[in-house]
């Protein structure tokens, strides 16, 4: 089969394997290649290695001989995402879902939980139920980017899907400038941007994403530029007015809703990154009236820096992010 891989030189070729399985990039299904003096390293997402600078190219790999995968029990491939030790399925057929969790258990994938999505996201701390499958525990911790983050999927959002996006901005975050993570769950944009040198002020209503996020801090030796603050971002940072340089708005159904106090926040010269759900007919349209709405009556100029779709939500419905950099007249 066709799988993505990194090329590069042979004589880079375990440090190429270390780094990619340090980003939790490495498929440990497929096996190495060489040929004339290159190594091709099997990668689970292309488009995320390509970001991380790795040269991608596709070809034809085969599966680790010795190496059973959920696959060759069921006759078919099950689609899963993991966090760390837990598998995440999605499943309407109870009767399917067990026999897909059952062979992940007996497979060779590290398992220590299988769950089955059991409800939408909802609520004011945007959590789901689960259906346990095997396993007892719902914590885990995830690996992305070559950081840790400790999560409870019971208690916090998290979406592995969103490894991409979030290293695209946070690769844009240069050493010494001050961030606003709105909407910060856990921290898989608070933590990598303070691992480049920033200085964080990351809030979440969610108790639970804040413990887990001072730890995941902790954890990946930040701590001493994060700061923690729990409960509504319109009214925990009234002392960061006028502050920022850069401000993350990750909460795409009502993003909008907080524009007024992201302009309160911004500094002279500020980008802000609008995640939003929008029609695929006008995807930007809403989320960039919006900004223009909220800082040109405060003495700002807009400019939009990039337009992105970032991910299929729903027929017909784009997740979008607008980045944008606000500078005052």
């Amino acid at each position: 089969m066709t799988t993505p891989c990194v090329r590069a030189p042979v004589v880079e070729g375990e440090a190429t394997r270390a780094a990619l399985a340090e980003r939790d990039l490495l498929d440990g299904d497929r096996e190495i290649d060489v040929e004339d003096g290159e190594i091709f390293v099997p990668v689970v997402d292309g488009e995320a290695a390509r970001a991380a600078g790795y040269e991608v190219v596709e070809r034809e790999t085969d599966r680790r001989k010795g190496h059973t995968t959920p696959a060759d029990l069921l006759g078919f491939e099950p689609s899963y995402e993991r966090l760390g030790e837990v598998v995440i399925l999605d499943e309407e057929d109870p009767e399917r879902a067990r026999e897909i969790a059952d062979a992940i258990v007996e497979s060779d994938l590290p398992c220590g939980t299988v769950l089955d999505r059991a409800s939408k996201v909802a609520g004011e701390y945007r959590v789901r139920e689960w259906d346990v499958l095997s396993g007892e525990s719902t914590e885990t911790v995830h690996r992305e980017y070559g950081h840790e983050f400790a999560l409870d999927v019971a208690e916090v959002y998290f979406s592995p899907r969103l490894a991409t996006e979030r290293h695209r901005v946070v690769e844009q975050v240069e050493a010494g400038e001050r961030v606003v993570d709105m909407f910060a769950g856990v921290g898989p944009f608070a933590v990598p941007m303070a691992a480049r040198g920033a200085e964080v002020v990351a809030c979440d209503v969610n108790p639970a994403a804040i413990e887990y996020l001072r730890e995941n801090a902790e954890r990946n030796g930040v701590a001493d530029r994060v700061t923690a603050l729990e409960g509504d971002v319109r009214e925990t940072t009234a002392e960061y007015d006028g502050w920022a340089d850069r401000i993350v708005m990750n909460l795409p159904h009502s993003a909008d809703e907080f524009l007024d106090t992201a302009v309160r926040l911004a500094g002279d010269d500020c980008v802000i990154h609008l995640y939003d759900m929008a029609h695929e007919d006008d995807p930007f349209g809403p989320s960039e009236r919006a900004v223009r709405a909220a800082a040109t009556p405060a003495g700002y100029e807009v400019e939009v820096l990039t337009r992105r779709e970032v991910r299929s939500y729903a027929p017909h419905e784009l997740n979008v992010c607008l980045d944008v950099r606000i500078r005052r007249i």
